[in-house]
């Protein structure tokens, strides 16, 4: 089955921000975030606060388990894709510098590794490794302890990727497509119904693979098959995405109003 945003609202699976930034449940607590300033990459810590990259506006929010919201950092060229490490350690792409970030819990900053090209999507693979969408060089990499390695290459400018758990790779390229890669070396286009894929890609623990389509409205799965289906519709243009502690919903951010919804798996 899939939700439209108008069932997503009816049903009552958001929660709204008031002005002084508390949470005002309207029935199931699944979160609807307001006033996010063009959305981009999503991740939770292990204390469940969510940390949303705010393109627009230069910052890292923070949004804790019963709603508060805070300023985590700012003064951020283009911050882009976000990932949490194990450890708790957030490493942030500069979209506009050609660099990524490291932040510890409590907000100090580094340069982890710099020279990318418009990095966008961060995320990490099966070992752990840090993994960049370079959409400029049309590759994914990996950050090691000596620099970054070529993962995959020949893509269609890559914004968003995640490791399957057979091995396999799934790929979202902002100038079409996405690539599903087999561990067997096999490439398989599954993103015909896309208009643009985006850099909004999430991966369940038992492995289900969710992209958005940034130039249309609507989040799919990617089948194992090549295909997708479409879960939810009717969103403006979104671009962040993110699989809730809980495995029971994702998180998707649109661009074109600044809102987070709640996409709850557990009726799909």
């Amino acid at each position: 089955m899939r939700l439209s945003r108008r069932a997503v609202l009816a049903q009552g699976l958001a929660v709204s921000l008031g002005v002084a930034g508390r949470a005002r449940a309207a029935g199931d607590p699944g979160p609807l975030w307001q006033g996010v300033s063009a959305p981009a990459g999503m991740g939770f810590d292990a204390a469940g606060h969510l940390f949303v990259a705010e393109w627009g506006a230069g910052r890292i929010s923070r949004f804790a388990p019963d709603g508060r919201r805070e300023v985590f950092a700012e003064g951020l060229p283009g911050p882009s894709g976000l990932a949490i490490a194990a450890d708790g350690t957030i490493f942030v792409a500069s979209y506009a510098d050609d660099l990524i970030w490291r932040f510890t819990a409590d907000g100090h900053r580094r340069t982890h590794v710099t020279g990318l090209a418009t990095p966008a999507g961060l995320s990490f693979d099966r070992a752990g490794r840090l993994m960049v969408a370079n959409r400029r060089s049309h590759e994914i990499l990996t950050v090691e302890d000596d620099g970054p390695k070529p993962l995959i290459d020949g893509l269609n400018t890559p914004v968003g990727v995640v490791q399957t758990p057979d091995g396999g790779y799934v790929v979202s390229n902002i100038g079409g497509g996405v690539t599903v890669l087999r561990p067997d070396g096999r490439r398989i286009e599954a993103g015909q119904a896309f208009a643009t894929p985006g850099s909004g890609i999430a991966l369940t623990a038992d492995g289900r693979v969710f992209v958005v389509d940034y130039g249309g409205t609507t989040v799919r799965e990617i089948l194992r098959t090549g295909s997708s289906r479409r879960i939810a519709d009717g969103l403006s243009r979104p671009v962040g995405l993110v699989v809730t502690p809980d495995q029971k919903a994702l998180l998707c951010a649109t661009w074109g109003d600044g809102t987070i919804f709640r996409i709850p798996l557990e009726r799909l």
